[in-house]
């Protein structure tokens, strides 16, 4: 059963919402129309000329990128370049293109935090903080008969997310009062008479991104005509975001360590900084280009940063600070995302929609 693009770009972005991208990124629908139908979906790392006939050949109708087919400004759509001949074909053949880039980088449990599981990062924590995550406490009072459907509401609509927790609320019951006025239209009791109703204190948090919205739900909820609510803002929640991460792996060489990323990566070679036998225990890494953060590494005391597309002058540099680097590549490191992408969509839905992986998508640099 098809699924209209605008419901898969919901679900996408729930792992990786638009709001954690850098703000140089492009992300989100390059090309298509929200209103489409889609039957298949193609996972690639990018969109070139040989995915797009991967995708034409199996009849797909979206293909999902990591890096973004439009970059840079884009003043004309002509087939005299590249670009603008890949996106005459794909309107021609009817196929969405949707970009995850710095988003899902920085998401929880997206390219950084999958390549910390292949190397054996635990303890993690983000490395290069990009932004904060603000929270709430929502206190309501329901009544005891309702305390259900209004918890139920507030929490589909992003209340009471804790990890990979849902509905994390507080109850306690107690009295609520109220005198309604002749003009009122009360759920319960009469006017000009004082009122004694058991109600729930029903508690629980919220993300700034998600307020509004679980407040129309609340009240959209609740039974009373007036909801008696407070809003408190959380200097204890406040969830960190951002590019990298770091933490511990069981001690090893780097020797050893490189060949575990070799394992893990499906690579023949590594370029490498640093000497073979020391001892590795703190690490840092970055997917993609990440040579910018070695001194990030460096202080927070990491023995090894792994990352890609590291230059001539950023090896000396991590010579020099006495920090090991890894360049495991820019293609390898950030490839991985496409099993990441396809296993999550087949789980979210429900194998509605046949999600593949591209066997095209090939990097561009050979080792000779």
């Amino acid at each position: 059963m098809p699924r209209k693009l605008k419901s898969l770009i919901r679900s996408i972005e729930r792992i990786a919402p638009k709001k954690l991208a850098e703000k140089w990124d492009n992300v989100g629908l390059l090309v298509g129309d929200i209103n489409s139908d889609i039957n298949t979906i193609l996972v690639a790392l990018e969109v070139t000329s040989e995915v797009i006939n991967e995708a034409i050949e199996n009849r797909v109708d979206m293909i999902i990128t990591h890096h973004p087919l439009i970059f840079d400004k884009l003043k004309t759509v002509v087939n005299d370049n590249p670009i603008g001949s890949m996106i005459h074909k794909l309107i021609r053949n009817n196929i969405s293109v949707y970009a995850m880039h710095t988003n899902l980088d920085v998401a929880y449990g997206g390219t950084n935090d999958l390549l910390g599981d292949l190397v054996g990062l635990e303890n993690k924590k983000v490395l290069v903080p990009t932004m904060k995550e603000e929270y709430y406490k929502i206190i309501v009072y329901v009544p005891t008969s309702h305390k259900d459907e209004v918890m139920d509401s507030i929490c589909r609509a992003g209340a009471g997310h804790i990890g990979e927790y849902s509905h994390c609320t507080f109850q306690s019951i107690g009295e609520g009062t109220f005198k309604p006025t002749k003009e009122a239209k009360p759920f319960i009791g009469d006017a000009d008479r004082l009122e004694y109703v058991e109600e729930t204190k029903l508690e629980t948090i919220v993300s700034k991104n998600d307020l509004n919205k679980v407040i129309n739900k609340m009240i959209e909820s609740h039974p009373y005509e007036e909801v008696a609510y407070d809003i408190f803002k959380l200097e204890n929640n406040i969830l960190k975001y951002g590019l990298g991460r770091s933490g511990t792996i069981k001690e090893a060489t780097l020797e050893e360590v490189c060949k575990n990323i070799k394992d893990k990566l499906g690579l023949i070679s590594l370029k490498v900084v640093g000497n073979m036998d020391r001892k590795i225990k703190k690490v840092a890494l970055c997917t993609g280009s990440g040579a910018s953060f070695i001194s990030n590494a460096h202080a927070l005391g990491c023995d090894l940063y792994i990352t890609g597309d590291v230059k001539y002058h950023d090896a000396q540099n991590a010579k020099e600070l006495g920090i090991c680097v890894i360049d495991a590549g820019h293609f390898e490191t950030e490839n991985i995302m496409c099993d990441l992408m396809a296993e999550y969509l087949t789980k979210e839905l429900n194998n509605d929609v046949k999600v593949l992986v591209s066997k095209l998508n090939i990097n561009p640099f050979k080792t000779v």
